[in-house]
């Protein structure tokens, strides 16, 4: 392709409202243009990295026995009130009427849609299992849509979802398309980590997300630099500590801590670690209140928490609440001398000699001991978020804890969806069995963004070659006031075309730093530069997009293309 019959459209400055790092350079290299909040315009030059992400996906799951269709993007709200989603899906869902003023949604998922034409064409045993597949716009109705395509409101995903017969068989297909999911990723040239992840909106049972790793990443990740061991912190199980408590040491106290609410005030306050405090944290759950213990330095996981069945439905006390039910204010609670339901972290189950607050304004208890001065807790149970140096769950290590871009999330639907819609197959013996499901999505608009995330530096995007939009530009000095510099530029085009290399020839009447910076920018790994100068000494110029300095290659022009074809075969832009 030549620039002057494609479309390129570069800034020197990203717009004030581009925050992430991704999203500035999308706008300035001219990959997508803002139409309005959340919605972008794929240009030219993204559209090209966004089919080459699309393409990879389509192979992989081609190579799997996936079957590709395509959904409508509106859903009638029948098939949503049949699974009970219409009403609990939240506002993310877009909902509108027609001229008859029937409901729909515009999609933002479509397990009720595969259900409903797999419960219609599927009627036994024999046509087990099945996995289809889409690539296809979703709208989310993002309350605040931001970073670009990172979170925007309608987004391109893969979509794909598999129908068995029984658990061992979606297990298989599960393990599948979690192998595909890496091949993917490491297909696109990009760092990432499979993690055990909570199963969401979309319910069921275990699910996997797929996170690119990068320092902006929204998500936080335990993992084990010592095992293969990974998981959203909102699932990394934290252990029972493995030190057992010292024993009790001097008799609780009430002491004055004046304005001092929080745990690092009152431990600053009293001069103690605030690993020695404890913080009491009052819900209401099943209409009535509980007290949630937790070290003073720890945060409580709000899902693990949903998951006890007695918290499930909880809420935090209003202040209000509090001072009826216990007769203070937040931030002075404490167990002692309390008859609520008291739910204790495993960690502050073997505290000994803590601080906590004494039920009255201005005041906290210390030297607290479970048995001799509070009652041992109702329930001990794991409900704080993990930290860097805990024990890792599979016991080989300790935990460390990176951020990532969730780009792809697979699930063990098992009967959620089959059983709600009676999507059943017969059996053997003839009976009816609800078909066990599987739910695999990718964020194919979201890779490109993740991918720039990860891979970019002061002058611009860094492209792996599988997703850039061409692998080679050809940067000509002179072309148009140099007769054999246009000669040797469009030969070099044509054998390069041959060759089978995606190729762009910078043919404009440009400055050569601005064509360096542009290209730069938008990210191509290889560059080769040619001008009067390298011609006279029978030598072309070429640079990778991370090398340091140029290298000269000799003419004729196959040596460079050797070249080319070792780099890009490698994956090699630097």
């Amino acid at each position: 392709m030549r620039v002057s019959n494609f479309f390129i459209s570069t800034l020197k400055e990203a717009p004030a409202e581009a925050e992430l790092a991704s999203h500035k350079l999308m706008l300035r290299a001219g990959l997508i243009k803002r139409l309005g909040s959340g919605l972008y315009t794929w240009m030219p030059l993204g559209l090209k990295v966004l089919r080459k992400v699309e393409n990879i996906v389509r192979e992989e799951m081609d190579a799997n026995d996936a079957i590709e269709l395509l959904m409508p993007a509106i859903q009638p709200a029948e098939l949503w009130r049949e699974t009970g989603r219409w009403d609990v899906f939240g506002p993310q869902m877009l909902k509108i009427q027609d001229r008859h003023q029937r409901d729909f949604c515009f999609g933002p998922t479509h397990e009720e849609v595969i259900t409903d034409i797999v419960r219609r064409e599927v009627k036994s045993y024999r046509q087990l299992p099945l996995t289809f597949y889409q690539v296809q716009t979703k709208f989310r109705d993002e309350i605040r849509p931001r970073f670009g395509v990172m979170r925007a409101r309608e987004f391109v995903m893969k979509d794909a979802y598999s129908f068995h017969t029984d658990i061992g068989s979606l297990e298989q297909t599960y393990r599948v398309m979690h192998d595909a999911y890496c091949r993917i990723f490491d297909r696109l040239g990009l760092r990432f980590r499979a993690v055990t992840a909570d199963t969401g909106a979309i319910g069921g049972g275990s699910s996997h997300e797929f996170h690119v790793l990068a320092d902006s990443g929204e998500d936080a990740i335990a993992f084990c630099p010592d095992s293969d061991y990974a998981a959203n912190v909102e699932m990394a199980e934290a252990l029972l500590p493995e030190a057992p408590p010292r024993a009790a040491d001097g008799m609780m106290q009430k002491v004055a801590t004046p304005a001092k609410k929080t745990c690092d005030e009152v431990a600053a306050f009293l001069n103690l670690p605030v690993e020695q405090t404890v913080k009491t944290i009052a819900v209401i759950a099943q209409g009535r209140m509980h007290l949630l213990l937790l070290r003073g330095d720890h945060h409580l996981n709000e899902t693990k928490i949903r998951k006890i069945p007695f918290l499930a439905d909880f809420r935090l006390a209003r202040e209000e609440e509090i001072r009826i039910e216990i007769g203070c204010v937040p931030g002075y609670i404490g167990p002692v001398g309390l008859q609520l339901p008291v739910v204790a972290d495993r960690m502050v189950a073997v505290m000994s000699n803590f601080v906590c607050g004494a039920n009255e304004e201005g005041c906290h208890l210390i030297n607290v001991n479970f048995d001799r001065d509070v009652r041992e807790p109702d329930h001990i149970l794991d409900i704080r978020t993990v930290v860097a140096g805990d024990p890792s769950p599979d016991g080989l290590g300790r935990l460390e804890i990176c951020r990532g871009i969730e780009v792809g999330h697979i699930f063990k639907l098992h009967t959620k969806y089959s059983e709600a819609m009676n999507a059943s197959y017969l059996d053997e013996s003839g009976q009816p069995r609800f078909m066990e499901m599987g739910c695999y999505g990718i964020g194919v608009s979201r890779i490109v963004a993740a991918a720039i995330e990860q891979n970019h530096d002061g002058r611009g995007i860094i492209f792996s070659g599988a997703m850039a939009p061409f692998q080679v530009v050809i940067i000509p000095i002179g072309l148009r006031k140099n007769a054999q510099v246009k000669a040797e530029a469009e030969k070099l085009y044509e054998e390069l075309c041959a060759a089978g290399i995606e190729v762009l020839l910078d043919d404009r009447d440009d400055r050569p730093g601005v064509m360096f910076a542009d290209m730069e920018l938008i990210g191509i790994p290889h560059r080769v530069v040619l001008g009067e100068r390298s011609l006279k000494t029978q030598h072309l110029e070429y640079q990778g997009r991370q090398d340091e300095e140029p290298q000269a290659v000799p003419l004729p022009s196959r040596n460079i293309i050797e070249l080319l074809k070792v780099r890009i075969g490698t994956g090699k832009s630097a």
